[in-house]
């Protein structure tokens, strides 16, 4: 599911342009892989935050995947998820799986606020373990909105 937007897109970012050429299919912004990776910490509602299903994120969250169930279900539900999120959220210049995987491995350092060069914010999630675990929390809950304004920002639609 590789290729890129509908639209003939011209994105600049730090001085260099990229052409996107038509293909008819919606550019790939989260990974199938990731997801699998994020599901094996699944029962945390890791592989739903990263999807963008927030309330049933939540609901893994406190329930442990549904005592276990719903995450054995989802191994197999994975690939629809993907699927699902496919030109959802804009793509560009910064990558959502990576930055994922900053906020899942070391969200806790602002590792995924210093990817985003959002240094200040990086730097106080470094001294205060991420606000104290609230300002991850708010982030799982809205990465790929903020991922995806930020790219929007490098669109130019030709």
């Amino acid at each position: 599911m590789t290729g890129g937007n509908l639209l003939n897109t011209s994105t600049t970012y730090e001085e260099h342009v990229y052409y996107v050429e038509p293909t008819g299919e919606f550019s790939e912004t989260h990974s199938l892989a990731v997801g699998y990776i994020f599901w094996l910490i699944g029962f945390t509602g890791a592989h739903r935050f990263y999807y963008g299903k927030r309330a049933t994120g939540i609901l893994w969250f406190f329930t442990l995947g549904l005592f276990g169930i719903g995450w054995l279900v989802d191994f197999f539900l994975i690939p629809a998820m993907e699927a699902e999120v496919a030109g959802r959220f804009a793509d560009g210049p910064i990558n959502y799986s990576l930055c994922w995987v900053f906020l899942i491995f070391a969200g806790v350092f602002g590792a995924h606020r210093l990817y985003q060069e959002k240094y200040i914010s990086g730097v106080i999630y470094l001294l205060t373990g991420g606000l104290l675990g609230l300002g991850i929390a708010a982030d799982a809950l809205t990465l790929n909105e903020q991922l995806s304004e930020e790219n929007r920002q490098y669109v130019q639609v030709a």
